[in-house]
Formats: C-alpha cells, structure tokens, sequence
C-alpha cells in the first residue's frame, strides 16, 4: 500500500525517514485550527513533535483505497486515553500532497493541544 513506508516512519517515530514521502506543497489540517498548515516545514515539525507528545502509539487499523489511506491510531498523553485517524491523500506521483488528522475525546485533544502549545510557546511561535 502506499501509506506502508509513512506508517512504519511514524510508528518508529522517525521523520526523517518519511521525509522523502511527502510533496513539497503538502498541506497539514490540525484537528485544532481551522486554517490548514502548508509545506513541509510545518508538516515536520508538527510530526516530529507530536511524535515525541504521544506515549504507547499504536494504529489499530489500515484502509487504503486509490489515492486516500485512513490510518486509526491510539496513543496516551499523560493519563489521557486517545484514538485519532491519520488520513493521507496521493498525488499523482506517490506523494503525500494532504495530511488530515482528528482526535477524539475532546480531553485527548485537549491534551495534546496543551503539550503542543508549550512547545510552541517556548519557540517564541504562535500556533495559526
């Protein structure tokens, strides 16, 4: 499947080796913001960040059908339980050009929003 290399990069927490899987304009969605994150600055160190954030990863399912991958994962944040969906879209070479991730319980999200926010706090950046 061709979400295969971008599930073993994120379940090993290693970005690096994911890098050459997305498209130069990919566009992130955050399950916190309306606006979308584009290009592959943003998408690296969100994932690199919440790779760290995240405690126990795990998906739990695979579905992959033409150019769209749904990935559900669980994962813990501190004391709080969390499932999420990573959805994939492929351009026309392979490349991830769009990345969409939802989080349920609110708590969980919450969660990860508040470890995400320190992190960007110390970097002296506001989410957008």
């Amino acid at each position: 499947m061709k979400s295969d290399a971008f599930r073993e990069a994120a379940e090993a927490k290693d970005f690096d080796a994911a890098k050459g899987l997305f498209a130069e304009d990919v566009v992130f969605r955050s399950p916190f913001v309306f606006r979308p994150y584009p290009g592959l600055d943003a998408l690296r160190y969100i994932l690199t960040n919440v790779a760290q954030i995240f405690e126990d990863f795990k998906y739990i399912e695979h579905v992959e059908e033409g150019d769209v991958a749904i990935l559900m994962f669980e994962a813990n944040v501190g004391e709080r339980q969390l499932q999420g969906v990573d959805i994939l879209k492929f351009n026309s070479e392979g490349l991830v050009d769009e990345m969409t991730v939802m989080i349920r319980p609110m708590t969980g999200l919450k969660a990860v929003a508040d470890e995400m926010g320190k992190r960007l706090e110390a970097l002296g950046v506001e989410p957008a």
